[in-house]
């Protein structure tokens, strides 16, 4: 009979994460480890497993059928780990967290990471509130907001990133142009910094344009894109459920990149805050299901010729 095989919970975490992220480099940043460093733990823990867990080529990771069952119980044993942890930690965390967040990040993959912690810390407290760019960042100064979400175009600012991000050109595939009318735009009202990319993009590249629609929402000017009424910008991330990036026939410039990042206050520090803000910035970009950037990173065009 042989020796039974024990699996080390790091390398568990570490393939979850690889499948969580969709990739080697993503997974080691959400781990604090090198890329090298997470294809080691990988070859390790397949060997182990006697089987191959991924399938890897030079754009993507899936799983093998073996990797499918193999991350089902993976799982499961990381979070029977996690609830003894808990059941048996003497000095839990408490308090409350106010975090701030943008409309454009308030999506999907954040309320299921703060679902998480809330399920790792249950006396801790969430208030998290959605606001605009300048709300946030006038509220995070004030001390109203522990931890805060937001844009950015610069690189050099002193906050971590979260997630990169591209801004671009989105309207619905009904959108028609004809090219000596004004570039119909559906914009939130000033002081906004998608409005701002916008109007000072086409105005350095020479073309005339009009605001057609104004909402504070953005699923406002999405549906007002989606609908063909007027064009946008939106985030790379935002373009799905009928909205497309507008392609190079209608003429219109490039638009800069940004990123997200995390904005402490410096108020008031608590282990609460630094528990939120660990897994913050460890989650950053990882609710992606594998293969999910491939859609992201090649998105449908419509005006291309």
């Amino acid at each position: 009979m042989g020796c039974p095989v024990f699996f080390d919970p790091n390398l568990l975490r570490a393939f979850v994460a690889v499948v969580e992220t969709g990739g080697f480099t993503k997974a080691g940043e959400r781990m604090n480890l090198s890329q090298s460093a997470i294809s080691h733990q990988i070859r390790k823990l397949e060997e182990q497993a006697g089987s191959a867990l991924l399938k890897r080529t030079t754009r993507r990771v899936t799983l093998t059928d073996d990797g499918e069952d193999f991350l089902r119980h993976a799982e499961q044993i990381l979070a029977a780990q996690s609830l003894l942890v808990r059941r048996f930690q003497k000095a839990p965390i408490t308090g409350a967290v106010r975090l701030g967040v943008p409309e454009t990040y308030a999506g999907d993959r954040l309320t299921a990471m703060l679902s998480r912690f809330s399920r790792r810390f249950p006396a801790v407290r969430l208030d998290v509130a959605v606001q605009s760019y300048g709300v946030l960042n006038e509220q995070i100064h004030a001390g109203t907001l522990d931890l805060a979400v937001n844009l950015f175009l610069q690189e050099d600012v002193e906050w971590p990133v979260l997630r990169r991000t591209r801004f671009v050109w989105a309207t619905g595939s009904r959108f028609e142009h004809e090219p000596e009318k004004a570039l119909p735009l559906a914009l939130a009202p000033s002081p906004c910094i998608h409005r701002h990319v916008c109007i000072e993009a086409l105005v350095e590249a020479g073309l005339e344009w009009q605001v057609t629609f104004t909402s504070a929402s953005q699923q406002g000017l999405r549906s007002a894109a989606k609908s063909g009424l007027a064009i946008t910008v939106a985030l790379q991330d935002d373009i799905q459920d009928g909205l497309m990036v507008a392609g190079n026939g209608l003429g219109l410039p490039a638009l800069p990149a940004a990123s997200f990042r995390l904005m402490r206050s410096g108020a008031v520090r608590t282990p609460a805050i630094e528990a939120l803000e660990a897994q913050l910035l460890h989650a950053g970009d990882v609710e992606n299901p594998i293969g999910a950037l491939a859609a992201v990173a090649q998105p449908r065009c419509v005006g291309t010729p």
